[in-house]
């Protein structure tokens, strides 16, 4: 059936981790591999309550169909959520309630981008956008991210030289590295976008976890016009019910809107009213401060673990929030061959190779903290630990 399969189609590989996780799935294996939030910290007993509450309250009105945008009241939470911890103004009518921030992806793939057209990305870069975009058989121009930010130089003379439509980013806690752009980063980017027709996707799934420093302006603060939004339910309250949202100007909803209904008509609507009721009866930042101190133990576990254990030349970044560290190898070794390795040790992690385009056998990795306890933690590492130290 091979020739019956669209192009578009044939040439996406499966999503490696995915794969990875399939692998993971023993119980005796210490995974970081994951992007999972840690599910001791769901908040189950209150979405119950919300839920027994909706039954009671709206009865047979949340499991009918409803409208493309999404539920209003959620819609209008969002907007008041970046106006209180953003600063920022968003009418709820430029808010489209997506099926995971994931689909929004997919969405914006589906509104802006021919065969061909160029997307800028981070390097390393999130893998589902690199996966989502591909579909579109996009070209792929990837900017080495550091410390501080994305490299100015290179960005710079891309869009001198280059038509690119989108740039995305992942600018807070940026998975899979960590880092955070700082202002200065920030500011400069926008100065090189500004008046040039590229669209900028920010997309910021782990913004609201952090655990030290402070908080840094939106990408919309700069250029409201050109940036589109994408935010997600999944790391504050719960992933299994795929609610995530894009914000974008008029002009661009009215496309997008047409794409959503293309694709599922509505994104959940039953889950989208759950969350609703539980934000509105519960403290939110109350949860999320729980688990920035969760995380944030977990994070220093992980560190301390690594300098312990992993061999010298290892170098790290030291997020300051969100669930993901990234780890540099000393030259000449494999992250895919560390991890063939690793797995005979009953530990997993993600090689660096899916985050790059067109490179393969990096020696770089990257290690989730968010749902691993500091005990396992600790044993994971150290199993690591003497796999790379084997391995050198």
């Amino acid at each position: 059936m091979g020739s019956m399969f669209s192009d578009r189609i044939s040439d996406v590989p499966r999503s490696f981790i995915r794969e990875i996780l399939k692998v993971a799935i023993d119980e005796s294996v210490i995974s970081f591999a994951g992007g999972l939030p840690n599910r001791d910290l769901f908040p189950v007993e209150q979405l119950r309550t919300a839920t027994n509450k909706l039954f009671d309250t709206a009865g047979k009105d949340i499991l009918q169909y409803s409208e493309s945008e999404g539920y209003l009241g959620l819609r209008e939470w969002i907007a008041a959520r970046y106006k209180d911890k953003k600063g920022i103004v968003v009418d709820p009518k430029n808010i489209l309630i997506t099926t995971g921030s994931q689909q929004g992806l997919d969405l914006l793939g589906k509104t802006f981008l021919n065969e061909g057209d160029s997307v800028i990305l981070e390097k390393p870069g999130y893998l589902g956008a690199i996966q989502a975009f591909s579909v579109y058989k996009s070209r792929f121009f990837q900017i080495p991210v550091d410390a501080d930010g994305i490299d100015l130089g290179l960005l710079e003379k891309i869009v001198q030289n280059q038509t690119a439509k989108l740039f995305y980013t992942v600018p807070n806690f940026q998975n899979p590295s960590g880092i955070t752009y700082s202002e200065q980063n920030r500011r400069r980017i926008a100065e090189i976008l500004h008046q040039r027709e590229i669209i900028l996707i920010e997309d910021d799934p782990y913004g609201e976890l952090r655990f030290l420093g402070t908080d840094q302006p939106s990408f919309y603060s700069y250029m409201p016009e050109n940036t589109i939004l994408l935010g997600s339910f999944s790391k504050i309250i719960v992933p299994s019910f795929r609610i995530g949202w894009i914000v974008a100007n008029d002009a661009v909803m009215e496309k997008l809107l047409v794409a959503k209904q293309a694709s599922d008509l509505h994104t959940n609507y039953f889950c989208q009213r759950i969350i609703h009721q539980y934000l509105a009866d519960n403290d939110i930042d109350e949860h999320i401060e729980l688990i920035r101190q969760a995380y944030g133990k977990q994070r220093e576990a992980m560190i301390n673990a690594i300098e312990e254990y992993f061999p010298p030349g290892t170098k790290f970044t030291q997020p300051e929030g969100g669930m993901f560290l990234w780890v540099t190898l000393p030259e000449g070794l494999s992250a895919l061959k560390v991890f063939e390795r690793a797995i005979e040790h009953k530990v997993a992690f993600v090689p660096g190779d899916p985050f790059y385009v067109n490179e393969t056998n990096v020696n770089t990795m990257r290690l989730n903290f968010s749902c691993v306890d500091a005990e396992n933690i600790r044993i994971g590492i150290a199993r690591l630990g003497k796999v790379l130290k084997d391995m050198i």
